[in-house]
C-alpha cells in the first residue's frame, strides 16, 4: 500500500515546515481528477504518517491534530482513514514489539472523536475494538455476527401455500392472455398483477413463472412481455433460476426442448435481463462432452476418408455384422437436445451476435456451424448485414435480386454501408461460418461479388491517404477467400456457376496471392483430384491425351488450380529429376512437360506462375525445368526445335514466317494464333521475355562449369543441348511474335548484352538479329516515304542508306567485344555483317515455295472432289487454302526483292571487309574462330547459313579472302571440333560440313562449273601480289585438275579424322563422328578405298558396342547400312582425280593413301595407285595416257602459292625441274631467272646432297612405320606394290633420291628462302631462326608418332580453338601445300598449328610476290 514515501526532512522539522508540507500534499491529492487513483494516493500518504507514529518518530498529539484537520478535505475521509487503521491493525498485530502495538492503539483512540464507531466496528478486528473500549467482549461480538449471517443468508422463508387461492392464478392467466392490440400496456397489466398478488396472496416467483409460460406461448409479443418482465423483476438471478429449471425439465432422453423456450431465453439475454454466464450453467450437455463428441466425429470422418481410398472386398460376414450394428444403434435412445446449440440458433435469429459469438467461443472451431440450422441462421444474419453495401457495389448489371428486410431489432449488428463497415462484424461472422457457407450459395455469390467490387475500387483508387485502409481490407478479403470461400466451394454440391463466380474474383488477384490460397486449400483443408491425376500421369504418360481431352469439362478456377498443382509437382523436392543411371532426365518430368504443353495450349490457363517458376530455377542455376518451357513454346507457338530436319524442312525454314509454318515443322500445328498471343502477353506483362533469354544464354556455360559438377558427361551434354535448343526456340518465338517496338524496347545493344550481362556472343547476336532487321526495315520505310521514287535503283540506295544508319552504331559497339589485335585481321563491319544476316537475307527458297503452293493446289482439288464435305465447309476450306496460297506467293515476291537489296548492299561493302595488310592465314583463323565455327553449331539453319555465306563471300569476289584456305581449314581439322561438340551440336556441325562439301563436290564434278565459278576469282588465287588481284593472270589461279587433287586430299583428311575418332574408344568421340558421318553421307565418302576403310572401322564398332553401349551400336548400325547403300555411287581414286606414275621411282608403301597411315601425301604426285592390282594397272594406263595434259596443267600451277601454306596442290613439273637442276647447274640458274622463287637456293641444294647419304637409312624406318600404321584394308591393297617399294629402297641405298629422302632438304630450302623473302617483302617481320639437324630429326620423330597422339578431352566443351600464332608458318609458302591434322603439332595452349608435309615442300617452287 505504501507507494508514497514522506521525505525525512518533513519528519525532522515537522512543527516548522513538515506539517505544512504534508497538508499541502494531501490537498493536491484530493484535487486530482483520476478516477480511483487519488484515493489510493491519499491512503498511502495517511498510511505513511500513521506508520511514523507507530515507529515512534512523531508525537501522537501532533499527528492526531493533523488527521482531524484532514477530515474537512473529503466527505469520505473517515472511511479512508478507517481503511488505513485496518491495514495497520493487521500489521501491528503480527509484530512482536509491544510498544508499536500500544502506539497504534493510542493513535486510534485519539482519532475516535472524528472517525465514527460504526465504521471502525466494520473494519477493525474484534480484539482491537475490545482494547479500545468500543465493545465489551470480543467473543460475544463474534457469536452475534454468526447469528445475523445465518438469518440473512441461510434461513428459508416459510410460505403458507394454503392461503394461495387458485382463482388468483386463473385471473392472472386471463390477464396475461388478453388481446394486446388495443391500448393495453405492460404498465397497466403490471398494476393488475400486483393487485392479484395482494388480493389472492400469490407467490411472486410463481407469478413470474406463469408470466414466462404465457410469454413462451405468445413469443411474437416480445415488446410487451419484455417490458413487463423488466418492470416486474427485481432480481435477475431469480429469473435465471426459473429459466434454468425449465431447461432442466427437457434434459431427459427423448425430450425435445421447444423453440419457444430458446426464443424467450435469447430475448431475455439480448435485453440484458439475465446474464449468459448465469444461464449457461443450466444448459446441457457440458462443454467437455461437446469436445469429446467433436473429436469422435473427426476421427470417424478420417476413417471414412481412408476407406474411400482403400480397396476393400467385404465378405458376407462383415456385411452381416455391419447390419446388426446398425440395428443396435437404431434401438438406442436418442440423446437429448444440445440446448446450447438451440439457444445459439435463437440468438442468431433475433440478431444477438454478441452473445452468440460468446457461446461459439466455448466450443471447438466450426462445431456450431457444422449444424445446418445454425449455419443457415448465421448466413441469414450476414445477408442482413451486407444488404445495403451489396445493393450499392455488388449487384451485377441487369440483376434484380430479392430485397432483404432488416431486423426490427435495434440491437442487431448495423448493416454495412461501405467496405470499411465490413470489418465491424461481417468478416468475423464469415470466419465463424467457415466452410459451412456452402449451405447458402446465394450468400456465397454475394460475398464474391462484394470482393470483385472492392478489387475494382482497390485497383482504381490510388490515393495515398487511404492506401493503408485499402491494404488492410485486401488482407481481410484474402483471409475470407482462404478460410471461407475455397473450403465452402469444396463442400458445396456441384455448382459450376459458383466456381466461375469465384474465378471472377480470383483473377483480379496476382498469381502469387492465388497460389498461396491454393497451397493453403490443398495442404490444410482439401486434397484436390488434380494431385491424384498428376501422380497418375507421372507414371503413365499414355494417359496424357485422354486426360487433356477430358479437362474440357473443368471450370476456369479448376484450370488455375491445375496450373498451381503442376508447378507444385515440378518443384517437389522429394523427386529426383534424373533417372537412376544419372544420364537421362526422369520420365516423370518429361511426362509433366508434355502435359504442360498440351494443357496450356488447349485451355486458357494463366502462364505467369509457370514462367516465373522456370525463371527462378534458372536463377538458382538449375536447367532441368527448361524442358517445361521448351514444350510450352513448341505447343503454344508451333515452333519446333529439332536437328532431325529434312532438307525440305530446312529449305522452308529459310523463307518467311508463312513458309516456316507450312513446311518447316514436322507437326503442322494450326490455330496457334490465340495461344501464341497468350504466351506473348504473359511474358510482356510480367517482364520475363528478356530475363529468360539472358538466363538461358548464361546457363549454357553454367550447365558445364557450375551445374554439371559430378553429373555424367552424357547428361551434361543433354542439359546443355536442352538449354541451347530452348534458347533458340524461345528467341525465335520472340522474334516472330513481338512487335518491333516491344522487341527494340526490351533488347539492349550488343555491347551491353555481352559486357554487362555476360551473354555469349553467339547468343547475343541471335537476340539482336531480329532487332537489326526490324530497325533496318522501319528506317527503309521512312526513307521511302520521305522521297517518293519507285525505281528499283532508288529503292536499293535507300535500303543501303538505311543499313548504314542502323548498323554503324553496331560496328562501333562490336569493337569492345574482342581485343584490339582481332581487328587487325577482320574489319568490325565484316564481323557485324556476318552475325547480323540470316539465310532469309541470302537466298530465296523458290522450290520450297513452289512445293507448298502445289500442296495447297492438290488440297483444293481434293476438297472439290470429296462429295462427303458439306458445301459451306467446302467453301471455307477452299477460301482458306486459296488465301494461304496467295500469302505464300506474296511472301516469296517480298523475299526476292529483299534478297536483291541485301546482295547489292554486300557488293558495295565487300571491298572494306578484309584488310590487305594482314596475312591470309590470320584472317581466315579469325574468321573461323570468331564467326564461322561458333555460328555453324548454333542451329541447323545457321549451319546452312555459314556454308552459304562462305560461298557468297567467294562469289562476291571479296578482296583478300582466300576461299581455298578457308575450305582447307574447315576440312583438315575436324577431330578436335567433333570431340568438343555435344550431341545436337554434332548434328549441326555435320550439316555445316555437308553444305560445304556440296559446294566443293559441285565444283569438283564439272570442269565448266569450276571454271565459271572459281577461275578468275580471288578466292582461288595462289599468288597474292602486292598490287592486288588483276584477274587476268591465269598462272596465279589454281587449275581444275589440281583442285581435284585438293578435294581428294580433303576427303582423305576427313577419313583419317573419322578413323581416329572411331578408334579412340571414347563414347563422345564415337557418337559425334557417327552423327557427323551420317549427316555428310550424301557428299562423302566418294572414293572407294576411303569408303572401305570407314566401313571396316564402323563394322568393328558394331561388334564391340553391341552389348556394351546400345546407343552407339544403334548409331553405327544405322550408318553402316546407309554407307553400304551409298557404295554404288563411289568411284576408284583414279576416277576421282588423275594420278601419275613418276618416271624414276614409286612412292613407298608407307606413303600410300589411306586412313591411319603416317606421312602419306593426299595428292597423286609420285605415288602408286591404291586398290587391287587390276585397278592399279588400269589406273596406270589411264594416267600415262593423260600424262601430257596433266603435266601441262601442272606446269601452270608450279608457280602457284598461297600466303599461309595451306594450299593442297602438287606439281609434276616441279619434280622434273628438280631433276633437271641436279644434272645441270646452268639450267638451274636459267630456270631461277625465268621463274623467280621456283628453285631453292644453291646453299640449300649443296647441303641436301651432302646429307642425302646420311639419311638414307632413316627412310626405311619411315616406310616401315607407315606400313605398320596403314589400316588393314589398305595394307592388303598395298601388297602388289611391295616389289616396287623394295626397288625404291635399293635406289635410296645407292644415293638415288626418292620422296622421303627429300623431306629435310625441302624444309631447309623453305627456311632459307623464307628468310630471304621476309627480309625483302615484309621487313617488319622477324625471320625465324633456322632449325638445326637435331631439331629436324626430333620433329620427324614426333611426326611419326602423331597417330598415337591422344585426343583432346571431351569434358571441355569449348570448341574451335583454332588460333594460329604468327610464327607458325612463313609469310610466303608453297602453292600446293597440304595442311592436315597428321602433320600438325600441338602448342602449349592445346591449339593446333598447321604444318606441311615435308615431301610436299621440296617439289614446290617458292615465290616472292
Amino acid at each position: 500500500m505504501a507507494t508514497l514515501i514522506l521525505p525525512g526532512e518533513w519528519i525532522k522539522n515537522w512543527e516548522k515546515s513538515g506539517k505544512h508540507e504534508f497538508v499541502q500534499l494531501c490537498k493536491e491529492l484530493t484535487e486530482k481528477t483520476d478516477h480511483g487513483s487519488e484515493i489510493r494516493d491519499i491512503q498511502a500518504a495517511l498510511y505513511e504518517l500513521c506508520w511514523q507514529v507507530v515507529q515512534g518518530n512523531l508525537k501522537l498529539d501532533l499527528v492526531a491534530s493533523v488527521l482531524g484537520d484532514m477530515m474537512e478535505l473529503r466527505d469520505d475521509m473517515p472511511s479512508i482513514l478507517a481503511d488505513v487503521f485496518s491495514i495497520l491493525d493487521l500489521e501491528t498485530g503480527a509484530l512482536e514489539e509491544k510498544n508499536k502495538r500500544d502506539h497504534y492503539t493510542q493513535l486510534v483512540g485519539a482519532c475516535l472523536f472524528f472517525v465514527p464507531e460504526a465504521i471502525l466496528k466494520e473494519r477493525l478486528d474484534p480484539e482491537t475494538l475490545e482494547s479500545l473500549g468500543l465493545i465489551k467482549q470480543a467473543h460475544q461480538f463474534n457469536q452475534k455476527i454468526v447469528k445475523i449471517k445465518t438469518k440473512l443468508f441461510y434461513k428459508q422463508q416459510k410460505f403458507n401455500l394454503l392461503r394461495e387461492e387458485n382463482e388468483g392464478y386463473a385471473k392472472l392467466i386471463t390477464e396475461l392472455g388478453q388481446d394486446l392490440s388495443g391500448n393495453i400496456t405492460s404498465h397497466v397489466v403490471l398494476e393488475s398483477i400486483k393487485s392479484l398478488i395482494g388480493c389472492f396472496n400469490l407467490d411472486p416467483n410463481r407469478v413470474l413463472d406463469i408470466i414466462l409460460e404465457v410469454y413462451e406461448s405468445r413469443s411474437d409479443q416480445d415488446e410487451f412481455f419484455l417490458s413487463l418482465i423488466k418492470s416486474y423483476m427485481c432480481e435477475p438471478l431469480t429469473l435465471c433460476h426459473i429459466l434454468g429449471f425449465k431447461f432442466k425439465f427437457y434434459q431427459e432422453p427423448n425430450e425435445e426442448t421447444p423453440k419457444s423456450l430458446y426464443h424467450i431465453a435469447a430475448a431475455l439475454l439480448h435485453h440484458n435481463l439475465i446474464e449468459l454466464e448465469d444461464l449457461y450453467v443450466h444448459l446441457m450437455p457440458l462443454d467437455a462432452t461437446i469436445i469429446e463428441e467433436h473429436k469422435r466425429d473427426i476421427s470417424e470422418a478420417k476413417q471414412i476418408a481412408r476407406k474411400l481410398v482403400m480397396v476393400v472386398l467385404p465378405s458376407e460376414k462383415n456385411e452381416d455384422k455391419e447390419k446388426e450394428k446398425e440395428k443396435e444403434e437404431e434401438k438406442n435412445e436418442r440423446p437429448p437436445d444440445n440446448q446450447k446449440l438451440g439457444l445459439l440458433e435463437a440468438l442468431l435469429r433475433i440478431g444477438d451476435w454478441h452473445h452468440a459469438q460468446s457461446i461459439m467461443d466455448q466450443m471447438p472451431s466450426f462445431y456450431a456451424t457444422s449444424h445446418k440450422a445454425i449455419a443457415l441462421a448465421l448466413c441469414q444474419l450476414v445477408h442482413l448485414t451486407v444488404e445495403p453495401l451489396y445493393r450499392r457495389a455488388g449487384v451485377p448489371k441487369g440483376a434484380r435480386g430479392c430485397v432483404m428486410h432488416p431486423l426490427r431489432n435495434k440491437r442487431a449488428p448495423r448493416p454495412a454501408e461501405n467496405f470499411e463497415d465490413l470489418r465491424r462484424d461481417t468478416f468475423s461472422m464469415l470466419c465463424y461460418l467457415g466452410p459451412h457457407l456452402s449451405h447458402d450459395p446465394i450468400l456465397f455469390a454475394k460475398i464474391v461479388r462484394l470482393g470483385k467490387g472492392f478489387m475494382k475500387e482497390y485497383q482504381s483508387d490510388g490515393r495515398p491517404d487511404i492506401k493503408d485502409k485499402m491494404d488492410t481490407l485486401l488482407s481481410c478479403f484474402l483471409s475470407i477467400a482462404d478460410q471461407v470461400l475455397l473450403p465452402s466451394l469444396s463442400l458445396m454440391e456441384c455448382n459450376a456457376c459458383m466456381s466461375e463466380e469465384l474465378w471472377g474474383l480470383f483473377k483480379l488477384f496476382p498469381y502469387q496471392h492465388r497460389y498461396r490460397l491454393y497451397g493453403q486449400w490443398k495442404n490444410e483443408t482439401y486434397s484436390s483430384i488434380c494431385f491424384i491425376m498428376l501422380s497418375q500421369i507421372q507414371w503413365y504418360d499414355n494417359l496424357i491425351v485422354p486426360v487433356v481431352d477430358s479437362l474440357k469439362y473443368l471450370t476456369s478456377l479448376n484450370y488455375d488450380v491445375l496450373a498451381y498443382c503442376i508447378i507444385e509437382a515440378l518443384a517437389n523436392p522429394e523427386k529426383e529429376k534424373m533417372k537412376h543411371d544419372d544420364t537421362t532426365i526422369s520420365s516423370w518430368l518429361q511426362s509433366l512437360a508434355s502435359l504442360c504443353g498440351a494443357v496450356f495450349r488447349k485451355y486458357p490457363i494463366e502462364l505467369a506462375g509457370l514462367l516465373q517458376y522456370v525463371t527462378n530455377q534458372l536463377k538458382a542455376g538449375k536447367s532441368f525445368d527448361l524442358l517445361i518451357l521448351k514444350e510450352v513454346v513448341q505447343k503454344m507457338a508451333g515452333i519446333e526445335i529439332t536437328d532431325e530436319m529434312t532438307s525440305e524442312q530446312l529449305e522452308a525454314m529459310t523463307g518467311g514466317e508463312q513458309l516456316k509454318a507450312e513446311g518447316g515443322y514436322f507437326g503442322q500445328i494450326r490455330n496457334t494464333k490465340k495461344s501464341s498471343q497468350r504466351l506473348k502477353d504473359a511474358l510482356l506483362d510480367h517482364e520475363l521475355a528478356l530475363p529468360l533469354c539472358l538466363l538461358m544464354a548464361q546457363q549454357r556455360n553454367g550447365v558445364v562449369f557450375l551445374e554439371g559438377g559430378e553429373k555424367h558427361l552424357k547428361l551434361v551434354g543433354h542439359l546443355y543441348d536442352q538449354c541451347h535448343d530452348t534458347l533458340v526456340q524461345f528467341g525465335g518465338f520472340l522474334a516472330s511474335n513481338l512487335s518491333t517496338e516491344d522487341y527494340i524496347k526490351r533488347v539492349p545493344s550488343i555491347d551491353i548484352l555481352c559486357n554487362q550481362f555476360h551473354t555469349p556472343h553467339d547468343a547475343a547476336f541471335f537476340l539482336s538479329r531480329p532487332m537489326y532487321a526490324h530497325q533496318i526495315l522501319s528506317k527503309y520505310d521512312e526513307l521511302k516515304k520521305a522521297e517518293k521514287g519507285n525505281r528499283q535503283q532508288q529503292k536499293v540506295h535507300k535500303y543501303v542508306a538505311a543499313c548504314e544508319q542502323v548498323m554503324t552504331p553496331v560496328h562501333e559497339a562490336v569493337v569492345s567485344l574482342h581485343p584490339a589485335r582481332v581487328w587487325d585481321d577482320l574489319r568490325p563491319q565484316f564481323y557485324a555483317t556476318f552475325w547480323s544476316l540470316t539465310m532469309y537475307d541470302l537466298a530465296v527458297p523458290h522450290s520450297a515455295y513452289e512445293r507448298e503452293v502445289n500442296k495447297l493446289k492438290v488440297q483444293i482439288k481434293a476438297i472439290e472432289e470429296n462429295p462427303e464435305i458439306p458445301l459451306n465447309k467446302k467453301k471455307k476450306e477452299k477460301e482458306r487454302c486459296t488465301a494461304l496460297q496467295e500469302k505464300l506467293q506474296e511472301e516469296e515476291k517480298k523475299q526476292l526483292e529483299h534478297v536483291q537489296r541485301v546482295l547489292h548492299r554486300l557488293k558495295l561493302e565487300k571491298d572494306n571487309w578484309l584488310l590487305a595488310k594482314s596475312t591470309k592465314n590470320e584472317t581466315i583463323t579469325k574468321f573461323l574462330q570468331l564467326c564461322l565455327f561458333p555460328r555453324c553449331i548454333f542451329s541447323s539453319i545457321d549451319a546452312v547459313y555459314c556454308a552459304r555465306f562462305v560461298e557468297l563471300v567467294h562469289q562476291q569476289k571479296t578482296p583478300n579472302f582466300c576461299t581455298l584456305l578457308c575450305y582447307d581449314r574447315v576440312f583438315s581439322a575436324i577431330i578436335y571440333t567433333v570431340a568438343s561438340c555435344t550431341e545436337n551440336e554434332s548434328h549441326r556441325y555435320g550439316r555445316f560440313l555437308c553444305c560445304m562439301l556440296e559446294t566443293v563436290t559441285r565444283w569438283h564434278s564439272d570442269r565448266a562449273t569450276y571454271e565459271k565459278e572459281c577461275v578468275n576469282y580471288p578466292g582461288f588465287l595462289t599468288i597474292f601480289r602486292a598490287t592486288g588481284f588483276d584477274g587476268g593472270n591465269k598462272a596465279d589461279q589454281l587449275d581444275y585438275e589440281n583442285f581435284r587433287h585438293v578435294v581428294h586430299k580433303w576427303h582423305y583428311m576427313l577419313t583419317k579424322a573419322s578413323v581416329h575418332c572411331l578408334e579412340t574408344g571414347d563414347y563422345t568421340h564415337i557418337r559425334n563422328i557417327l552423327i557427323v558421318l551420317t549427316k555428310i553421307l550424301p557428299c562423302y565418302p566418294k572414293v572407294l578405298n576411303l569408303g572401305q576403310a570407314l566401313e571396316c572401322r564402323v563394322h568393328k564398332i558394331c561388334l564391340e558396342e553391341k552389348d556394351k553401349r546400345p546407343d552407339l551400336y544403334a548409331l553405327a548400325m544405322g550408318y553402316s547400312g546407309r554407307l553400304k547403300s551409298q557404295k554404288v555411287h563411289m568411284v576408284p581414286e583414279n576416277e576421282f582425280h588423275h594420278k601419275e606414275q613418276p618416271a624414276r621411282s614409286a612412292t613407298p608403301a608407307s606413303q600410300q593413301n589411306g586412313p591411319g597411315s603416317t606421312g602419306k601425301p593426299a595428292t597423286s604426285t609420285s605415288k602408286t595407285e591404291e586398290g587391287t592390282s587390276e585397278d592399279g594397272d588400269r589406273g596406270k594406263d589411264k594416267s600415262q595416257g593423260t600424262a601430257k595434259p596433266v603435266n601441262k596443267a601442272n606446269s601452270a600451277a608450279a608457280k602457284v602459292t598461297t600466303s599461309n601454306g595451306n594450299g593442297a596442290l602438287n606439281s609434276t613439273k616441279a619434280v622434273k625441274e628438280r631433276d633437271d637442276k641436279e644434272k645441270s647447274g646452268k639450267e638451274k640458274k636459267e630456270k631461277k631467272e625465268k621463274t623467280p622463287g621456283s628453285t631453292p637456293e644453291t646453299k640449300a641444294e649443296n647441303r641436301r646432297e651432302k646429307q642425302r647419304d646420311e639419311r638414307a637409312g632413316k627412310e626405311e624406318r619411315v616406310a616401315r612405320e607407315g606400313k605398320e600404321k596403314t589400316p588393314k584394308a589398305d595394307r592388303e591393297k598395298v601388297k602388289p606394290d611391295e616389289k616396287s617399294n623394295k626397288d625404291d629402297k635399293a635406289k635410296a641405298g645407292n644415293g638415288e633420291p626418292v620422296e622421303p629422302s627429300r623431306e629435310r632438304d625441302a624444309i631447309k630450302e623453305s627456311k632459307s628462302k623464307e628468310k630471304g623473302d621476309r627480309s625483302a617483302v615484309a621487313g617488319s617481320l622477324k625471320s625465324p631462326v633456322p632449325r638445326s639437324e637435331s631439331a629436324e630429326s626430333e620433329r620427324d620423330h614426333k611426326r611419326r608418332k602423331l597417330d598415337s597422339h591422344s585426343s583432346p578431352s571431351h569434358s571441355s566443351l569449348c570448341p574451335f580453338l583454332l588460333y594460329l600464332p604468327e610464327h607458325s608458318l612463313p609469310l610466303h609458302i608453297p602453292a600446293a601445300l597440304k595442311i592436315i591434322k597428321e602433320s600438325g603439332r600441338s602448342c602449349r595452349h592445346c591449339i593446333w598449328i598447321s604444318q606441311p608435309y615435308p615431301w610436299e615442300l621440296e617439289s614446290i617452287p617458292w615465290t616472292s610476290a
